[in-house]
């Protein structure tokens, strides 16, 4: 199983990003897809999660700026980031967990940090200057 992460970059606060994911060597349509991010000197945090319905939650911090989303035929996933902020600031990783798992675990995979999550990409940073 292979998730390739990109999109991230260096932007000033208010400005926007698109992270895009990858997946290869899975059935794509069988997991759940999050995106989860870890700043300097913090905890890995979850920030957004979708499931094989489209089904999505998020972080409270990102609610009304981001938007998860994904493409089933591209075996794609996709973080739009709007009015980002220097709190936005950290690398930002793709993660697949099975949709068993994701279905019974719903309501505390943003808490769990990514604990369940079994296969990981690389990560992108993204930067938000002040």
């Amino acid at each position: 199983v292979r998730l390739v992460e990109s999109g991230g970059g260096s932007v000033q606060a208010g400005g926007s990003l698109r992270l895009s994911c990858v997946a290869s060597g899975l059935t794509y349509s069988r997991y759940c897809m999050g995106w989860f991010r870890r700043a300097p000197g913090k905890e890995r945090e979850g920030v957004a999660i979708i499931d094989v319905d489209d089904r999505t939650m998020y972080l409270d911090a990102v609610k009304g700026r981001f938007t998860i989303s994904q493409d089933n035929t591209k075996n794609s996933l996709y973080l739009q980031m709007n009015s980002l902020q220097s709190e936005d600031t950290g690398m930002y990783y793709c993660a697949a967990v099975g949709s068993q798992y994701c279905r019974g675990a719903w309501s505390t995979l943003l808490r769990q940090r990514g604990a369940g999550f079994g296969y990981w990409g690389q990560g992108t940073q993204v930067t938000v200057s002040s």
